[in-house]
């Protein structure tokens, strides 16, 4: 995508978050938990400096890291960048780690740059916060008498 605005990830600026998380095709680890395929076959990555970033909403992953992990495209969308609004290609079936988080969801695929965004819907399934002051991701509930969990 064009016109994406490029953090700077080598400096301590106020504000940005960064992570590690872990994704990995979750078709390949249904067929290993189910005993089809061994578990080396299981197609999966550790990303170090992922962009916390409030103004994306999904997880996107960057075409090496989707075709590394052999993902099949679901679709395509129209997404708003600062370039104006491009068509982008969605793929299924990621499964997301973070600390002790696990999810599975779309992702959408960036072809200009080589790190990975962790978008809205992602931090709030798996009830991540970013804290911006500390420059890290804070894992609700806060307090064992709340959830981040709801069903009303």
């Amino acid at each position: 995508m064009t016109g994406l605005i490029l953090p700077n990830l080598s400096s301590n600026q106020m504000g940005q978050v960064t992570i590690t998380m872990t994704v990995t095709n979750w078709v390949d680890q249904v067929m290993s938990d189910r005993k089809f395929i061994p578990v080396e076959e299981v197609r999966s990555r550790k990303l170090d400096n992922v962009l916390v970033d409030t103004g994306a909403t999904l997880l996107c992953l960057p075409a090496e890291v989707i075709q590394q992990l052999g993902l099949v495209q679901g679709g395509e969308a129209s997404v708003e960048t600062t370039a104006g609004v491009k068509m982008g290609r969605i793929f299924r079936g990621v499964d997301l780690c973070i600390s002790d988080r696990h999810g599975t969801f779309d992702c959408l695929e960036l072809t200009e740059v080589s790190y990975a965004l962790l978008g809205v819907i992602p931090m709030e399934v798996l009830g991540l916060e970013p804290d911006l002051k500390n420059r890290r991701l804070r894992l609700l509930p806060m307090n064992a008498e709340q959830t981040y969990l709801s069903v009303l």
